[in-house]
């Protein structure tokens, strides 16, 4: 199956974020993209990738435990 190439301004749209977000990924290098001329696109496996790596789970509190102990 072929990976979709987003845009900027897509991909800021899929993150619920402004396009400052990717671009600033894009310049750390903190996600994988491809330029195409002079134009940037993000795979949208990498964008599964980035979220995949970057969630949280939750903790299971034992009795008695607080969350200050945990953090």
């Amino acid at each position: 199956m072929k990976d979709r190439l987003m845009s900027v301004p897509e991909v800021a749209e899929y993150f619920g974020t402004t396009e400052r977000f990717p671009r600033r990924l894009i310049a750390e290098r903190r996600i994988a993209f491809v330029k195409v001329g002079r134009h940037v696109r993000i795979p949208e496996s990498a964008l599964e990738s980035f979220v995949a790596a970057n969630t949280v789970q939750p903790v299971s509190l034992s009795r008695g435990a607080s969350l200050r102990a945990v953090a």
